[in-house]
């Protein structure tokens, strides 16, 4: 690790800018009937179109974003997308209405460059070696983040419901101050490229990404597992809603656990995991933990199996680490910000089709009237999803 104090800050940007995520889910329910969503059902799907825009957004500007990093440095790029999160976060507090509500979220796409730029700086600083840990210490910090958040929103907004807003764009400025004063910049000049026109066309950026040498098949996969993995924060909180009868402080406490658990298994378990196991073994069992958390919130209608498979479903989020740290490790320095920029270009298609699926088939299966209710059924489509690719994972296994 070249710069121990670099990373200490990206993980402490990744963390606040994870609190002001977290924050707003526990209140989703509550703020789509502000907004004139009504019932569960109607709330989930309206949420969805949210989601969905934030995700397009972000498959538009992110390879672009990883390309001007790439181009101009990742000190910049993170300063301004922390800029217009803060005022995102704004927007979204004094929105009475569904459409500033949208306005919010498509500004929060266009400034989601905060994680992507975040994991190209990790990997300018780490060996090669060290890269899956650190890209998990990522994920840990975002898992904390993750307790904090929701546990903070559920409370705050017993207040009042945009109070979690303007707490999440405070906290979006401090990191503004706070990475002004102590972000040294990762990417030396002479390690450069230029920024071309082609950078502009994010399909142009993933077909690039897609004819390095190796990259197709992990790039595939990690798409397809991101896509089922939306069906838990699109339906988190309308899901526990529905079947538990939760408001806002209990579902934060869910979420929060979530959080705590990501954080110990990326932050801990991962970096015991992968000396040990290695990254194809390590990726494989979080693949296991995935399907077997998919089926067991599918058919689950009992808290205590709810929460005991919370841990299992924090295991299987070492998989998007796993693979991209596999990915960076086959790509030149001057290409770390554009393969991050895929990566997260990819997971934001999943995140505009993802929502818009899983709270079709929610709103099928929980709605009143439903002929058949079930409104686990998006977490066994997602199940089946992991089961179909897990002979392809397995493909993943390095040859001699």
């Amino acid at each position: 690790m070249q710069n121990r104090g670099a990373l200490w800050f990206i993980l402490a940007t990744i963390l606040l800018d994870a609190v002001g995520i977290g924050i707003v889910f526990p209140i989703m329910p509550d703020l789509m009937e502000r907004v004139g969503a009504e019932g569960t059902a109607d709330g989930a799907f309206l949420g969805g179109i949210l989601m969905a825009s934030y995700a397009a957004m972000q498959f538009l500007f992110a390879p672009i974003i990883g390309g001007v990093s790439d181009s101009l440095g990742r000190r910049p790029v993170l300063l301004l997308a922390l800029v217009t999160l803060a005022v995102d976060y704004v927007i979204m507090a004094l929105a009475t209405t569904f459409a500033w509500l949208l306005v919010g979220r498509v500004l929060a796409g266009i400034a989601g460059a905060t994680y992507i730029t975040a994991t190209a700086y990790l990997a300018d600083i780490s060996k090669p070696e060290e890269r899956a840990a650190n890209f998990g210490l990522i994920g840990a910090a975002f898992g904390v983040g993750f307790v904090m958040g929701p546990a903070i929103g559920g409370l705050v907004a017993s207040i009042h419901i945009t109070a979690p807003f303007w707490l999440a764009a405070a906290l979006a400025a401090a990191n503004v101050a706070f990475g002004l004063f102590l972000l040294p910049e990762s990417l030396a000049p002479e390690k450069r490229r230029r920024f071309k026109r082609r950078d502009l066309n994010p399909f142009g950026s993933i077909l690039d990404a897609f004819r390095l040498p190796g990259l197709a098949l992990p790039l595939v996969l990690i798409f397809l597992f991101e896509f089922a993995n939306m069906v838990y924060p699109t339906l988190w909180a309308f899901w526990t809603r529905e079947v538990f009868g939760w408001g806002t402080a209990l579902i934060g406490l869910t979420l929060a656990s979530y959080g705590m658990a990501v954080a110990f298994t990326q932050g801990v378990v991962m970096r015991f995991l992968i000396p040990k196991w290695g990254e194809y073994k390590t990726l494989i069992f979080s693949v296991l933990c995935a399907i077997a958390a998919f089926v067991a919130f599918g058919l689950t209608g009992s808290m205590y199996v709810m929460f005991a498979f919370i841990i299992v479903a924090a295991l299987a989020d070492m998989s998007p680490p796993t693979m991209t740290a596999m990915m960076a490790n086959m790509v030149a320095e001057d290409r770390q910000g554009l393969l991050q920029g895929v990566i997260a270009s990819l997971g934001s298609i999943a995140a505009v089709i993802g929502p818009m699926a899983m709270t079709g088939i929610f709103h099928r299966f929980a709605a009143d009237g439903a002929r058949f209710y079930l409104p686990g059924a998006p977490f066994l489509v997602s199940g089946v999803l992991v089961i179909l690719l897990l002979p392809f994972f397995l493909r993943l296994k390095p040859r001699p």
